[in-house]
């Protein structure tokens, strides 16, 4: 198998150049697959890449792993930094390992303090890895077994005769009893999502350690039968108390099966692929670490949704939804967005980088929210050429905007001068 490790927004080709981050040579037939692929997301509204000149691909902001037919593996890293080189493609996966733990809330178990810092193996083997250790615990703990009724003929009684059949029996068939029995069975929707799963990693992985317990753990679970209605099974998953022993494999169950990510790409000729829109990404760890370091009195919406840019024939049209709220009681006190985007500290003739589109954004969502007076934030990754917040935007005296940086490395934010007191951070 050929591994092509890059970054968002790099460039792809079938011509020989060197290879780095930002570009790389895979075959024509990896190519010729990713335009096809590339085509049907365009199709359900999403751009994963873009065709320059019929020689080169430009990959759009979708990070993680996906396989080509032909085994090219292609793992794509978040861009957090202008430089390129082997140091920040490990730190960059280490970096993504930590923002999709958080952000999707998986209970990541490891066998040793430093694996995910030294784990170098694409994102999908850390997943199945992942996976199979928390199968592994499961089992060693117990699986949950259930009673399934069966009703069949038999030579001989067992459990319930079935009187109503039974009676109906033609005279030649008299000596066959119809009855209904329960078997204790590890047949449940659980147990089939996790055989199903399994047997997926069997065939993917390609690490020895993750392949040799895959295969012990399939063994043990050879009885079981595979999923077949993934989604199904999923929906009747049982929350119980005596089936809370399952709940840290579902999310692992999840990514494996494709149930739990945003766009996933799967196929009988290749193996598991896990794309994820870093946008989102990025907001949704952003709101998991804000609300864990929100102060008292103050709460956080995500994605609110109640106010719209105006109203046609009695009804709202144009929906507006800032990425987080923070409310003082039933008052809204900020307004920000989250957005995944490296800008730069000085103005320069691009005004640092900023699009006037979510200026736009804010200001629509300061009048909406905040009726026209109150404190908005951008929010946009921390780098060497954005360390710490610009100076306020005014939109009006009572309404501003700063643009702040968010630390992926300590998982905080660099409020300005003006809103330390406001917001009472340590």
């Amino acid at each position: 198998m050929k591994i092509v490790v890059v970054r968002e927004y790099a460039r792809l080709t079938t011509d020989p150049v060197e290879a780095t981050l930002d570009q790389a040579t895979v075959t024509p037939s990896a190519f010729e697959w990713l335009c096809n692929l590339a085509a049907g997301f365009s199709k359900g509204g999403a751009s994963l890449l873009h065709l320059e000149n019929r020689r080169w691909l430009r990959l759009d902001s979708y990070v993680g792993v996906v396989e080509t037919p032909c085994g090219t593996l292609l793992e794509i890293l978040p861009k957090h930094t202008p430089v390129s080189n082997e140091d920040i493609a490990a730190k960059s996966r280490a970096l993504l390992i930590k923002m999709l733990a958080e952000a999707l809330d998986l209970p990541v178990r490891t066998t040793e303090k430093t694996d995910i810092t030294t784990f170098r193996h694409p994102l999908l083997e850390w997943v199945m890895k992942q996976f199979v250790l928390s199968l592994d615990h499961l089992i060693k703990r117990g699986l949950r077994f259930d009673y399934q009724r069966v009703e069949e003929e038999q030579h001989f009684l067992r459990g319930q005769l079935d009187v109503v059949k039974q009676m109906r029996q033609p005279p030649g068939r008299a000596h066959i009893f119809n009855i209904r029995h329960d078997l204790f069975l590890l047949e449940r929707p659980e147990n089939r999502l996790l055989k199903t799963a399994l047997m997926r990693v069997c065939r993917t992985t390609n690490q020895p350690q993750t392949w040799r317990l895959a295969h012990e753990l399939a063994g043990l679970l050879a009885d079981m039968p595979d999923s077949t209605d993934t989604q199904r099974d999923f929906r009747v998953w049982s929350n119980e108390r005596l089936m809370a022993h399952y709940q840290p494999v579902r999310p692992w169950c999840e990514l494996v099966l494709g149930q739990h990510m945003p766009l996933t790409v799967r196929g009988a000729t290749h193996g598991i692929s896990l794309l994820f829109p870093m946008e989102k990404l990025f907001e949704r760890y952003v709101e998991t670490r804000l609300r864990k370091q929100l102060p008292s009195p103050y709460s956080l919406k995500a994605q609110a949704r109640s106010a719209s840019l105006c109203r046609h024939n009695g009804a709202d049209m144009f929906q507006l939804r800032p990425d987080f709220l923070v409310r003082e009681g039933c008052k809204n006190i900020f307004a920000m967005d989250a957005k995944w985007k490296l800008i730069s500290g000085a103005y320069g003739e691009n005004k640092y980088g900023l699009s006037q589109a979510d200026f736009y954004q804010l200001f629509a969502y300061g009048h909406k929210y905040l009726d026209g007076t109150g404190k908005m934030l951008l929010i946009f990754p921390l780098t060497a050429e954005f360390p710490e917040a610009l100076p306020a935007f005014d939109f009006s005296p009572a309404l501003k905007l700063w643009v702040v940086p968010f630390d992926l490395e300590t998982d905080r934010m660099t409020w300005p001068n003006e809103l330390k007191m406001a917001w009472h951070t340590p």
